[in-house]
């Protein structure tokens, strides 16, 4: 640990920086105060920045100028920590007066390393794929999107040290659109002002006196890649728009000196002499994204590479993409609504008689937990034309039971319908049906996930269960049965004729005489909490594994037989056959036997690390029991494996009583 002196307070008031900056190895004291600093730190090239560098040129201590990375947050504003930060002792990426490191790291560094190379192509198509750029407030797809075919010329807020330490100036940016215009004379123009530019906030330097006939000008929430894809040809500045310009594939026309031009990737209106290297779009990336940052993972405490500083800011964004909306939950159990107000940040709590005009009133969204919906709820919001989403608990859920009281540490939230329900279309639905054209970043991702869930013994609830010992004689196939809670929402959309755990028994056993059956009740079922008791169970199956844990089933088995228990889909990810009478979500595509009538609207075929990226990466929203905050579903997956969170003491009580008094269960579910 080194001590880096500064000299403004902004490094000592936000708490993540001090924070950041001891994960990489500097702790930061008040310059006055630090007699044997290593370094004086900087924030960039603002004007406070002077007293540090004239305090280094006194002091004769090296410069450390400090910067967020190339991808920071959701929005813009010290409220929000950055995914990194950059770290120079030689300049700063943005001055083209005088060299950086990541100048240098282009210039001379070997940028050839296969390996390398590889991890700049995945990456690129990761932030293509998911969207993410520096800021990160809106998901691809957004309505806001002008329509193909347009010149895109980008805008910056004035007084931006970007600008005047890129050899550019305010008029800079009048000459950039009148070139745009030549270049292109009869093409639709269209200016994207800065984030941060509003009526009370940041200045750009376009206005409506810019505008005419094939000029606009847009504001609108846009995801940059979209903005992107739909331009004929890309103009800027020092902006880092450029830089995802060229990783999008265009050759942008640069007007300033930025930090990725002069490597033969742009249009440069501007040379830089000190660069004369001929770069790849990978070369560039390895420099500025994979060695030039310094990336900092604050669940852990620790440095981490680009990728996972990658997944946890998406993340971060599509937390709250999914939660940002205003929202008024409705049929929320007391117990749960401290953790679903993390889930939605914006909710308030509403009886379902009220929820719709509260909705209206607020501009808000209507949450329902989606077993609670019924009719009348669905015609107040359609009366007042207000949204209505629907609420689930996710599929990696908690370590412990929801019935004992354990919060959800994912959910999923749909605005069409809900993933058990078959009769009508669901958010997941769709996103299975589109995961056939899914690039292969998102698959690589989703085999990790698969592999890292099976290798960890992950399933839906986590539950510290001895093993059952039982004897299996050599040379009969084993099907596992998992029971199911039988007024549970699935079985009453999606089972079909077969809606009972004895009628699944007793289907499973007629198809497969000489099977050696095991069933597994469900866990409610076994505490007494709902319904699904099977009487005389050894009726049918050989072996009756009460309280035992479903993962050593799993392994053992050869084939599953199931309505719509999630097993099926636990199952398929462990590569064991599954046969379903009912029509689950993970039915219909390809990857089950179904014995149930087909499902009319499933017609894609996607394998199974598509499926497993709708259902455990593109569908739910997940929280790290260790810090409340968004999480990946690959940090928590390595919580419930550890064992990491918290359950209030409250919580615990009124499970420990709940369970006393299961048989008066219906009166609080």
């Amino acid at each position: 640990m080194q001590k880096l002196a500064v000299y403004t307070l902004g490094f000592l008031q936000v708490p993540y920086i001090r924070k950041m900056l001891r994960i990489t190895g500097w702790q930061v004291q008040l310059g006055p105060l630090a007699p044997n600093a290593a370094a004086v730190g900087v924030w960039g090239r603002k004007p406070r920045a002077q007293r540090g560098i004239k305090a280094s040129s006194r002091r004769g201590l090296p410069l450390l100028s400090v910067e967020d990375a190339f991808l920071r947050s959701v929005h813009p504003g010290p409220k929000s920590a950055p995914a990194g930060l950059v770290l120079d002792n030689i300049g700063i990426f943005f001055d083209a007066s005088q060299p950086s490191r990541l100048e240098n790291i282009l210039n001379f560094e070997p940028l050839n390393d296969p390996a390398e190379i590889k991890r700049a192509r995945e990456g690129i198509a990761f932030l293509r794929h998911y969207g993410l750029s520096k800021y990160n407030p809106v998901p691809r797809g957004n309505q806001n999107t002008p329509a193909p075919g347009y010149v895109l010329v980008v805008d910056q807020t004035r007084g931006d040290a970007s600008i005047t330490c890129g050899m550019a100036a305010d008029h800079t940016f009048a000459t950039m659109l009148a070139k745009a215009r030549v270049d292109h004379p009869k093409k639709r123009i269209v200016i994207r002002t800065h984030p941060a530019v509003g009526p009370r906030a940041k200045q750009g330097h376009f206005g409506l006196a810019d505008l005419d006939a094939r000029t606009s000008i847009t504001s609108q929430p846009i995801n940059p890649w979209d903005l992107l894809e739909g331009a004929l040809a890309v103009y800027c500045v020092t902006s880092q728009l450029g830089f995802e310009a060229i990783l999008a594939g265009h050759r942008p026309v640069v007007f300033g000196i930025p930090f990725y031009a002069g490597w033969g990737l742009s249009d440069d209106q501007q040379s830089c002499t000190r660069r004369q290297r001929q770069l790849s779009v990978e070369q560039l990336f390895i420099g500025a994204m994979l060695r030039y940052p310094a990336w900092v993972d604050l669940a852990s405490s620790q440095p981490c590479s680009f990728e996972s500083a990658a997944l946890a800011l998406l993340a971060r964004a599509r937390h709250h993409w999914l939660s940002a909306t205003p929202s008024v939950a409705v049929g929320m159990r007391s117990w749960k609504r401290q953790q679903i107000s993390r889930f939605l940040s914006r909710a308030i709590f509403s009886p379902p008689s009220q929820a719709a005009n509260a909705a209206k009133k607020r501009g808000a969204r209507v949450v329902v937990w989606a077993n609670q919906q019924d009719q009348a709820l669905k015609t107040a919001c359609a009366t007042n034309n207000v949204a209505l989403w629907r609420m689930e608990d996710g599929f990696l859920r908690s370590r412990g039971l929801g019935a004992a009281l354990t919060p959800a540490e994912s959910v999923v939230l749909d605005d069409l319908g809900i993933y058990y329900d078959p009769t009508r279309p669901s958010r997941l639905e769709r996103l299975i049906e589109d995961s056939v054209h899914l690039p292969e970043v998102a698959l690589i991702r989703a085999r990790r996930l698969i592999k890292q869930v099976v290798a960890e013994n992950i399933t839906k609830y986590n539950l510290k269960i001895a093993t059952p010992d039982f004897f299996i004689p050599s040379g009969r196939q084993v099907i596992l049965v998992p029971g199911q809670v039988e007024d549970d929402a699935s079985i009453r959309l999606g089972a079909g004729e077969v809606c009972t755990n004895l009628g699944l028994l007793q289907a499973t056993r007629r198809a497969n005489p000489d099977a050696f059956i095991i069933y597994k009740p469900h866990p409610d079922v076994e505490a007494g909490l709902r319904s699904g008791l099977v009487k005389n169970p050894t009726a049918l199956a050989d072996v009756v594994a009460n309280n035992a844990p479903i993962v050593p089933l799993l392994d053992i088995a050869d084939e599953i037989w199931t309505m719509t228990s999630l097993t099926g889909f636990e199952a398929l990810l462990r590569g064991k056959k599954t046969t379903c009478l009912g029509m689950p979500f993970y039915a219909g595509w390809g990857l089950t036997n179904d014995l149930s009538p087909p499902c009319p609207r499933r017609h894609a075929r996607p394998d199974l690390a598509a499926l497993a990226h709708a259902v455990l990466i593109d569908y739910p929203l997940y929280l790290d029991p260790k810090t409340g905050r968004a999480c990946t579903p690959e940090l928590l997956v390595i919580r419930l494996k550890n064992g990491k969170g918290k359950r209030h003491t409250r919580l615990k009580l009124l499970s420990k009583i709940q369970g006393r008094l299961a048989s008066f269960a219906h009166l609080w579910r």
